[in-house]
């Protein structure tokens, strides 16, 4: 799935590809905004890194989609 996160006084959004359920992400965001966590985003793509945003600089969150499109050879 992919994640489109904009981030406040940054030009460029983040976007990033993750097995994550649309729900875990919401649930993620949820309580990174809340101030019942450490306010940090934590998301993890599918290559395995880890994406860490603060959670008072977020401005949007767009979730869903797919890639499409894509140019290349498949193995």
């Amino acid at each position: 799935m992919e994640i489109k996160i904009g981030v406040q006084h940054v030009t460029r959004e983040l976007v990033l590809e993750t097995n994550e359920s649309s729900d875990d992400v919401q649930k993620k965001v949820a309580e990174a905004v809340s101030g019942s966590g450490d306010g940090i985003l934590s998301l993890v793509d599918t290559k395995g890194r880890q994406v860490l945003i603060p959670a008072a600089k977020l401005a949007y969150i767009e979730i869903g989609g797919g890639v499409t499109g894509q140019v290349g050879f498949r193995s």
